[in-house]
């Protein structure tokens, strides 16, 4: 069996129509906007709703949260119960989201509204689960190279459209927006995406998703908010503590039951877990290229560095990294397919690792820093298309979503890591320009310099990972190391009418 074939999981059966992976891709770089919806309009929340400023962070800490949560969740729901259905409601749950945002000006409906809109993040792992289980094999690397890009794309793509809004509209016409683009993406779903017949055996685990739950908030309130309440605060010790304890019960009940929410056992692969590892490495690596590119150029020049540029400049300043991952895609499923994911993933890390070196020497100009930004945006074009490629040839295709989000949670723990470092090396490393309390240059070059090593350390978990086998037939490796016997491949009944 050829490795697009391991991958695909189809052998047989007519086409999907072609309209299939742009929809699913749409999908996620709609929920990918979500995720950075709110960066422009952060710092005028407090007068435009009255909350305090700790508040208002909320609504980027919250939809955090619900993503992590409900991404590897909702993908062991659709391996059970259907994709296809759970996507529908991931996406109703996105519109409903944003319907709420939309009509409101107060907090805690704005919080409420932001925690629906991070739980459709679970839209990238069953967008590949579906790319899986219905595409000939021939499409498979391609169409999830796409899908799994469309969480960086859109992350390009919607700083600078939200800064736009935020600047010449009211700031309720992007939740507008974005609960119409929720909406467009259901009809279309509905209309062009078919249902998988691929289904996993056994029982919701409902006693493990409680238990994965608490770990999860656990563990990232106490990175996102270990900062403002002082990582040695009995707060912050005490969540922590709890949230270990808590994992050590839930993965010894893990291994004990028939039906986990989360298979350790196959998560524990060399694998897999190298992965997973690698993953959280490139999220850490890729976020730092996000978050501190539009705070750098937006400096002012009294900094003796900054640039002073506007809100719209500094979000536009990573449109080109965005536009360069939706072309890079076609290259990098191209690499994979011919070298094997890992050796993708390899020249994916040293690729971002260069562009922060670019980074480093370039901070001066715009047109450089947009350079060195957009090299590093390759790189993570490269290794989003690889991981699930390197997850989907370790796990059986009946665990296709829940794997792959594992593998997206990862990401979303990476990119809540650098959060919390870029944080407090800015706030730590800073001088007086001209009456104001600014970051040092030389905070933002040793964030740079972190983020090169977190994609070198992605490269040495790279490297720690089995060698690539061509014709490996994957669905049968997971059955014989135990996992759920895979369905047989859909027929044209069961792709359904579209």
């Amino acid at each position: 069996m050829a490795p697009a074939e391991a991958l695909s999981g189809t052998t047989s059966g007519p086409t999907p129509p072609r309209l299939v992976v742009p929809v699913l891709a749409f999908c996620g770089v709609v929920v990918a906007v979500m995720q950075t919806l709110v960066v422009p309009l952060l710092p005028h929340v407090p007068e435009l709703t009255g909350a305090s400023a700790s508040a208002a962070g909320w609504l980027l800490t919250v939809t955090l949260l619900t993503g992590a949560v409900c991404t590897p969740v909702l993908g062991r729901v659709g391996d059970m119960y259907g994709k296809r259905r759970v996507l529908l409601t991931s996406l109703g749950v996105l519109t409903l989201g944003s319907l709420l945002c939309a009509v409101s000006s107060d907090i805690g409906v704005l919080i409420t509204g932001r925690a629906l809109q991070g739980a459709a993040l679970a839209v990238i792992p069953l967008g590949i689960s579906i790319i899986r289980d219905e595409l000939p094999a021939e499409r498979v690397l391609p169409s999830i190279a796409l899908m799994s890009s469309s969480l960086g794309i859109g992350a390009a793509i919607g700083l600078p459209l939200a800064a736009v809004v935020t600047e010449n509209f009211d700031w309720h016409t992007m939740f507008w927006a974005s609960a119409a683009l929720g909406l467009l993406d259901l009809l279309l779903v509905l209309w062009i995406v078919p249902e998988s017949a691929v289904r996993s055996r056994g029982r919701f685990d409902v006693p493990g998703t409680l238990g994965l739950t608490v770990v999860l908030v656990g563990v990232l309130l106490t990175i996102t908010q270990g900062s403002g309440w002082g990582w040695s605060s009995p707060l912050t010790l005490g969540l922590f503590g709890g949230a270990i304890a808590v994992g050590l019960l839930w993965g010894r009940y893990e291994l004990r039951t028939a039906s986990p929410i989360m298979d350790l056992r196959v998560s524990a692969r060399p694998a897999v877990l190298l992965t997973n590892v690698a993953a959280l490495l490139i999220g850490f690596s890729f976020y730092a290229n996000s978050l501190v590119t539009a705070q750098l150029v937006q400096e002012p020049a009294s900094t003796g560095y900054g640039l002073g540029a506007s809100i719209v400049v500094s979000g536009l300043c990573l449109l080109p990294g965005g536009l360069a991952m939706v072309a890079l895609s076609p290259l990098s499923a191209r690499i994979s397919a011919t070298y094997g994911p890992r050796t993708a993933l390899a020249v994916a890390a040293v690729v971002m690792a260069l562009g922060y070196v670019v980074r480093f020497f370039t901070s001066h100009s715009l047109w450089l820093i947009v350079a060195g930004a957009t090299v590093v945006s390759c790189g993570t074009a490269i290794a989003y298309s690889a991981l699930p490629a390197l997850v989907m040839r370790a796990v059986p295709v009946s665990e296709t979503a829940s794997a792959n989000g594992l593998n997206t949670l990862m990401r979303s723990v990476g990119q809540a890591c650098c959060s919390a470092v870029v944080t407090a090396v800015l706030a730590r490393m800073t001088f007086l320009a001209h009456g104001h309390t600014a970051p040092t240059l030389h905070a933002y070059l040793l964030i740079f310099l972190i983020a090169a090593g977190a994609a070198l350390a992605a490269l040495a978990a790279t490297l720690l990972l089995p060698s690539d086998r061509p014709g490996r037939d994957t669905a049968r490796d997971g059955e014989q190391s135990g996992g759920t016997v895979a369905a047989s491949p859909p027929t044209s009944a069961a792709r359904g009418n579209v």
